[in-house]
């Protein structure tokens, strides 16, 4: 299950129909406060609740939330949430929040021990990706999509949610059981970040009991409690006046209701029921400094919180203060963003951002990915910029460009309204039912945000970001390796920081932008030479006057969203070791510079507004583009496309923020056990192969600038071999003319290239490799094989269902059975070129004790399969699935532009997904068993362990 963690405080890498009567602010132009009176906007009016939603109470107080929408078709998604979370534990009872979450797969009055997985895998629904919970600090949450069309299912799928809501059986030895499952998820999250959370944690939550009450829970309750204690915790916490149900999907709402009114009504709620605690973190009105390094920690990070009373949006006015601090967070981040991208950034990566934070807060957080050695000057850059939007404010025209972006989603939202996914949906009911958080309907949503941007001020904007940035309940957190412990400031130095910014002589922000076209001279328009039907995928194969060919397929299964992909073979393979570095980011560095006429910060502002990113890649064995437009910006992406061709550039200041973020990643990335653990795996397969290991410093240093941009330049100058897959919310007549002008307009030499085999093949007989890295006693274990492959669309489909299969049979052994891990599976991986090759792979965390054990049990699984095949029960559950998700996949645009290219890059037939089910069905107990016994060769393993360091 996964635990959901609610705050962001650390390792962010990778951040009215009534007269108009009410308060207008006075910051207001005249225009903006015409426009509030005309639109009828009350301030004081409640936000309206989705109109489309069926929503009730039953008289034991439990709820429910239900709408009928068909994105996707034939498909029902189920949420039972409850107000119940790790908070509520007593001390005998720390974790006991989110081992019950465990036991409702383990054990219900209609599907006992693990009855419901089998049945629900047996009707197509995968567990993990599907079938899957949450516990947090105030809530815990099931979810369950199943397909609509089969009424028995749609039948047992609410009797699930009803045994979930009050009917577990929390049997004693499947609770014991399960206490070791849960010890290796814990151990398995066990690490730096976990004993630096540790740490800062009573600080950051002001030493509340939030700081104390980890969903996860401790080892001592979690492997030592009695049974009748959990017992307890279900009897007081799962009533029905703490839950919700939300259903939403291809169903009759009017129907459903019925039947959870005839389910849920019985609920009892305890005669004598334990009162709901809302916590709460309480400001204390003063500042907080704290420092946590530790040895495994592989980058330093700084952060600044800033906490305030919670601001719940439930009127008019509170929607617009949102729209306000959106606006804000745009603009900010819009300047930090543009700092991060000059020739000698002051950190890797910065942000800041008005949010929701915990317990009845909000926060202004800003942080910082500091550049070693460089903590001073990576937190004054971050505060300084926050200093300047304090003094001089924003500039009108960055103001606009946010106000653009922010309509441009919505109009895109609302475009897209009768194609707005069920989780979508979901997740709406799900936040006003925990959180009390907005539920607008989408034509509410949209006319409320269409009226009230064109009413916000600049100044209200920068009014209310100053209510946020102050000198109270401002919390600094450094979290940083051990190595420099030494070099990390004091709160002292900190204080003087911001002293010292305070009073530097600031200059306002200037906002460069260019007037000049992204192209610096216009296509020379080509035509269509000729046209291909591929009726049976109904898609249309067209061959353009300079050589491209473009595959098209027009879809509905969204109202206004086209996907541009393009290929051609070649790639980094075609280059020397000697220039490998250069090739290998040659595609980045175009791709992080402008284009033509336009430097990279012209070109993001000049996009801003626009629905469209076009990217251009080198891989090893291809080149290619890979982006997105809607119809209004096909012209955009299009003259990107153009511009990628013909008008590359790595703009310097580009190439030496590229290269100096990669160096100051590197520096303390052997702390990490995983960098470690993953680089002795890949020298062990491929020795020192520049291509395969982790770059080093001096690897860094071969880049070159000038090569680079030669190199890219040399992979697109011939467009003549390469394919492009666009596919969407067009009609022919809309796409060819850009065909013709700027597909047809490519350069091109009609040279024969294909990629190289560098011969970088894993041996076939495995060794076993032992990595000892790292603080905690926990076990990695990577099982893996290689060899050569017999690539076809039957091959294909067996080897698919040999790795569901084994991964369903893994977890029953090794986590169902022997408790030995949370999580496990197998992945076998094939591809038909340089020659084909298959990967196979196990893996799985565990105790240090218990790794080798656990290595025989999975073996011992796969020697079964080869000795037996398959249950009937097993392959029937893996065609089920296949079916299932087919049907989904169908109906969505990446699906077929991954299998268009995917034919392309292949070299197979683009109509082989209509013979998918055929195909599917040949898959037999023996077909498995024959994959099994030819690929999966116990001898033939390698086995990467990671360890402890050594004592």
């Amino acid at each position: 299950m996964k635990i959901l963690k609610p705050l962001a405080l650390a390792f962010l890498l990778p951040f009215a129909t009534e007269m108009a009567s009410a308060y207008v602010p006075s910051t207001l132009n005249s225009e903006a406060k015409v426009l509030l009176i005309n639109d009828s906007l009350k301030w004081d009016a409640k936000l309206p609740f989705d109109k489309d939603v069926i929503k009730g109470k039953l008289e034991n107080g439990f709820q429910y939330y239900i709408r009928k929408n068909a994105e996707p078709e034939k498909r029902v998604t189920m949420y039972l949430a409850m107000k119940v979370g790790s908070i509520l534990e007593d001390e005998n009872q720390l974790g006991l929040a989110h081992f019950m979450e465990h036991m409702n797969f383990n054990g219900l009055k209609h599907f006992p021990k693990n009855e419901l997985i089998d049945y629900l895998q047996k009707a197509g629904v995968r567990f993990g990706s599907d079938l899957n919970a949450y516990t947090s600090f105030d809530e815990t949450v099931y979810q369950l999509p199943i397909p609509s069309d089969d009424p028995e299912l749609l039948k047992n799928g609410l009797q699930v949610m009803r045994d979930w809501a009050q009917d577990a059986m929390l049997d004693t030895e499947e609770i014991n059981k399960e206490r070791g499952i849960i010890m290796e998820e814990m151990r398995g999250g066990r690490g730096a970040q976990q004993r630096m959370r540790d740490q800062y944690f009573p600080v950051m939550l002001n030493g509340s009991r939030y700081s104390d009450r980890l969903p996860i829970g401790t080892e001592k309750v979690v492997m030592n409690f009695d049974p009748e204690v959990i017992r307890q915790f279900h009897k007081d916490w799962y009533r029905p006046d703490l839950q919700s149900l939300i259903i939403v999907g291809d169903i009759d709402p009017k129907q459903m209701e019925a039947e959870v009114k005839r389910l849920f009504s019985d609920m009892k709620v305890p005669a004598n029921k334990k009162p709901r605690t809302e916590y709460k973190v309480d400001l204390l009105n003063k500042n907080q400094f704290i420092k946590v390094t530790d040895p495994e920690m592989s980058y330093t990070i700084g952060q600044i919180f800033i906490k305030h009373p919670e601001e719940k949006v439930v009127t008019v006015k509170d929607y617009r203060r949102d729209l306000l601090k959106d606006v804000f967070n745009q603009m900010i981040n819009a300047r930090l963003r543009e700092l991060g991208q000059s020739a000698n950034p002051p950190f890797i990566q910065g942000g800041v951002d008005i949010s929701g934070f915990i317990g009845g807060l909000d926060n202004m957080g800003a942080f910082f990915v500091s550049k070693p050695g460089q903590f001073e000057d990576g937190f004054k850059a971050v505060v300084r910029e926050l200093d300047r939007f304090q003094r001089f404010g924003f500039t009108e025209s960055e103001f606009k460009r946010a106000i653009s972006s922010i309509s441009k989603n919505n109009e895109s939202s609302y475009v897209e309204r009768d194609k707005r996914k069920s989780d979508s949906y979901v997740n709406t009911y799900l936040n006003h039912f925990l959180n009390d958080g907005p539920a607008l309907g989408n034509e509410d949503r949209y006319e409320l945000t269409k009226q009230l941007l064109p009413t916000l001020a600049l100044k209200e904007v920068e009014d209310i970001a100053k209510e946020f940035y102050v000198d109270t309940n401002r919390d600094v957190l450094i979290l940083a390796p051990e190595t420099d412990k030494d070099k990390l400031p004091d709160e002292a130095a900190v204080n003087s920081w911001f002293d010292s910014i305070d009073k530097e002589d600031l200059k306002a922000y200037e906002d460069k932008v260019s007037d000049l076209p992204m192209l610096s001279k216009a296509p020379v328009k080509g035509s269509i030479k000729s046209e291909k039907s591929i009726d049976k995928i109904e898609t249309k194969e067209i061959i353009l006057s300079n050589g491209v060919k473009v595959l098209l397929k027009p879809t509905k299964f969204k109202n206004d969203e086209i996907s541009i992909n393009a290929y051609s073979p070649g790639g980094t393979s075609l280059y020397s070791d000697a220039d490998y570095m250069s090739a290998s980011f040659a595609g980045n560095l175009v791709n992080s510079s402008g284009i033509g006429q336009l430097n990279t910060v012209e070109l993001q502002k000049s996009l801003t507004g626009k629905d469209v990113n076009i990217s251009p890649y080198i891989s090893e064995r291809a080149e290619g583009l890979r982006g997105s437009t809607d119809k209004e910006s096909l012209k955009t992406a299009f003259e990107m496309v153009y511009g990628y061709f013909t008008e590359p550039r790595i703009e310097d200041d580009v190439f030496q923020s590229v290269i100096s973020k990669q160096k100051d990643m590197m520096a303390n990335r052997e702390n990490d056990p995983n960098f470690v653990y993953s680089d002795a795996i890949q020298r062990t397969l491929y020795g020192n192969s520049i291509r395969r290991v982790p770059y080093s410093l001096k690897d860094l240093e071969n880049v070159n600038q000038a090569k680079a941009l030669e190199i890219y330049k040399d992979r697109f100058a011939d467009a003549s071999d390469f394919t492009f897959v666009i596919v969407g919310s067009f009609t022919e007549d809309e796409i060819k003319p850009y065909l013709e002008e700027y597909l047809a307009a490519l350069p091109t030499t009609n040279r024969k290239e294909e990629a190289k085999d560098l011969n970088l093949y894993e041996n076939n007989k495995g060794v076993e490799k032992v990595v000892n890295k790292g603080k905690e006693a926990k076990a990695m274990v990577r099982l893996t094989m290689y060899g050569d492959y017999t690539y076809n669309e039957q091959e294909n489909l067996n080897t698919s269902a040999l790795e569901t299969i084994l991964t369903n049979k893994l977890l029953e052994r090794l986590r169902e059975e022997e408790s030995g891990v949370y999580g496990t599976g197998a992945r076998f991986s094939v591809s038909k070129f340089p020659k084909p090759r298959y990967t196979f792979m196990i893996g799985f965390g565990t105790s240090v004790d218990k790794y080798q054990p656990l290595i025989n049990s999975a073996i011992d699984v796969i020697k079964k399969i080869k000795a037996d095949g398959p249950s009937q029960v097993d392959l029937d559950k893996f065609k089920i699935e296949e079916k299932r998700q087919l049907e989904i996949n169908l109906r969505e645009n990446g699906f077929w532009a991954g299998q268009l290219l995917g034919s392309v890059q292949n070299d197979t037939d683009p109509t082989k997904v209509t013979r998918y089910l055929e195909e599917l069905d040949k898959v037999s107990i023996e077909s498995v068993k024959a994959a099994a016994n030819k690929y999966l060769k116990e001898e033939n393993f390698y086995k990467f362990i990671l360890l402890p360091d050594a004592k």
